[in-house]
């Protein structure tokens, strides 16, 4: 028997290298490539790109004039990755995600490289860096040798030259990105460090501001649209030139309405025109980015925001703002518009009346194009439910001590909510269950170094997760202000990317909402999620009544086991029906007593 399976590792192990042999005669290039690029077909990481960024408005191409980190560094939020020769000076090029530095594509002094550029490949602390795969033609040679665009056959319009205004790069990972509204228009002065426009980038929508004054001379891709990295989005002239008479380049991009309209199908007849008032969809349309109370007021009574003064940060419009001119104008509720579907005949208002026609059958759609955040949410989660085993266990917490406890704290001024426990009493249970604060990473499991709780708000643009530092060290009223003012700022989408890139656990709570319960995906690396459901009356067999409150956890059955949930889903229950030991200092808090030792599991 022996014999035989000596036998059989001996035909695979011969099979093997004759196939290796057989690969390097027709391709050597490839093998040495791979050696070279310290890739592998058995063993490789998927890198994260990091391009050429634009490091001001005009700046299309730059130098790389000297790396700061070296291949197999560790990278963190604002650390300077490089020193880059722009069109204006030598600029320092901070990352803002950590990781590790895998492979240097362009290396320094190799000449121009373009905005968009792919110039060094990043894996995730822990993965082995040395494996990273590089893309197809990505080497740096190739990158250098990338021809640039044409020149512009002839320039159309007036005879001003004007400076222009590139797409920039706002996070390492962008692409492309989205303008979402400007901020300018056309013959506005500018001065360095006013906004130009918001973009929608892959992560959040953040504000490209200038670095040089002039005038916005032409805007060419106009408001929710999309463009790439180093497209040419604007041109701005010097101050006193005519903007009016701006050169146009042959290679700028046509402007195209943010949607256009569906053509009629050949059975339908044009519309005849005939003396009638404008369609009364067009009369409220909305023009910019607003909050969900300014959004349904401003449909309620037809509004489209440009009326209306903002005193927000930025330019914002508040709900106050709104209500401060439907009081000064007198303005009364209007009924919704009935905005016919494509394929639908339009209806038009004459002077003279005409009879009521019956309602036509819908038989048309309309797509609704999903947002880049949107895209890249639903691609995390998909490759974190088809790649990680997900569990669950659900506790039931008896709330009635916690929400007369948070009664008794409003009476005195301090204003709570149950969602401010819940993540008090998560963190002091993730600091007595340390094996729920971890990470998996290439098939490790690393302990997080801090206890920082990401928290899921819900945004016009898609489910973002700021995080709360350090919460196992802050009070319940701390950890109330900050949710308030990180999910204020990430419903506006001025979060930072370290703001909500990381974390160790995440609460997810619906309960507000009249959820009683429901289960979420994890958010890789973290190994652990929980989800939240609102409080329902309950009665005991005794005959009394009682308020009980669901939690799932959803983790992930590669690094917790069974025991490990139990133990932490005990500890969480007790600090939950026992809120008291929240408001306990640090020092002197009341540890809960579990049935399973939590120090069996560390």
């Amino acid at each position: 028997m022996a014999a035989v399976v000596r036998l059989g590792r001996g035909f695979l192990a011969n099979k093997y290298i004759s196939s290796v042999f057989k690969q390097s005669v027709i391709n050597p290039v490839n093998i040495r490539q791979r050696i070279c690029f310290h890739t592998s077909q058995l063993l490789n990481v998927l890198g994260q790109e990091i391009k050429m960024p634009s490091l001001s408005p005009t700046m299309t191409s730059g130098t790389i004039v000297k790396w700061l980190k070296k291949e197999g560094d560790t990278i963190a939020p604002g650390d300077v990755l490089c020193e880059i020769q722009t069109d204006k000076a030598v600029m320092a090029f901070e990352t803002e995600e950590e990781g590790v530095l895998a492979k240097i594509m362009v290396p320094s002094g190799e000449g121009e490289v373009q905005v968009g550029t792919l110039i060094a490949l990043m894996v995730a602390e822990g993965e082995d860096w040395k494996t990273v795969e590089v893309p197809a033609g990505g080497s740096s040679q190739e990158a250098a040798n990338t021809p640039t665009a044409p020149p512009s056959a002839a320039p159309s319009g007036g005879s001003v030259p004007g400076t222009s205004v590139m797409m920039p790069a706002l996070s390492p990972t962008m692409s492309e990105g989205e303008i979402v509204s400007w901020l300018k228009k056309e013959g506005d002065k500018l001065a360095p460090g006013d906004v130009l426009c918001e973009i929608q980038t892959d992560k959040a929508v953040m504000s490209m501001e200038v670095d040089d004054e002039g005038v916005l001379a032409k805007i060419l891709v106009p408001a929710q649209t999309k463009a790439q990295v180093g497209q040419l989005i604007a041109l701005v002239v010097a101050e006193g030139e005519d903007w009016t008479d701006v050169q146009i380049p042959a290679t700028a991009p046509a402007a195209k309405p943010p949607s256009a309209s569906p053509s009629p199908s050949p059975s339908t007849p044009p519309p005849q025109a005939t003396s009638s008032a404008p369609a009364p969809a067009v009369a409220h349309q909305l023009h910019g980015l607003f909050g969900p109370a300014v959004r349904a007021l401003l449909e309620q009574y037809h509004l489209t925001g440009k009326e209306i003064d903002p005193t927000g940060r930025n330019s914002r419009i508040l709900k106050a703002d709104v209500l401060k001119y439907i009081s000064d104008k007198s303005l009364q509720p209007k009924p919704p518009v009935q905005v016919p579907l494509p394929g639908s005949a339009p209806t038009t208002q004459t002077t003279s009346a005409a009879p009521v026609a019956a309602p036509r059958k819908r038989t048309g759609y309309t797509d609704v194009e999903i947002s880049s955040m949107r895209l890249t949410i639903a691609r995390r989660l998909t490759q974190s439910k088809s790649e990680i085993p997900h569990a669950y266990s659900t506790l039931q917490a008896e709330i009635d001590s916690l929400l007369t406890l948070r009664k008794q704290l409003k009476n005195v001024g301090v204003n709570v909510s149950v969602n401010d426990f819940v993540v008090k009493a998560v963190a002091r249970s993730l600091k007595q269950c340390p094996f729920v604060n971890k990470l998996y990473v290439n098939d490790q499991i690393p302990a997080h170094p801090g206890i920082d709780i990401s928290v899921a708000v819900a945004t016009p643009n898609g489910l973002i997760t700021p995080i709360l530092k350090s919460a196992d060290l802050k009070s319940v009223d701390q950890i109330s202000e900050e949710i308030r003012e990180l999910a204020g700022r990430a419903r506006e989408g001025k979060l930072q990317l370290h703001e909500f890139q990381g974390g160790s656990f995440t609460i997810s709570n619906l309960g507000m909402f009249g959820i009683t319960e429901f289960s979420a995906i994890i958010n890789p690396p973290q190994i652990a999620i929980l989800a939240v459901g609102g409080g329902q009356p309950y009665v005991k067999v005794n005959g009394s009544a009682a308020t009980v409150m669901s939690a799932t956890l959803s983790y992930d059955a590669r690094a917790l086991s069974e025991g490990d949930v139990a133990a932490f889903m005990e500890v969480l229950q007790g600090y939950l029906e026992n809120p008291a030991s929240l408001l306990a200092s640090d020092n002197a808090q009341q540890v809960v007593k579990t049935k399973v030792a939590a120090e069996a599991y560390v």
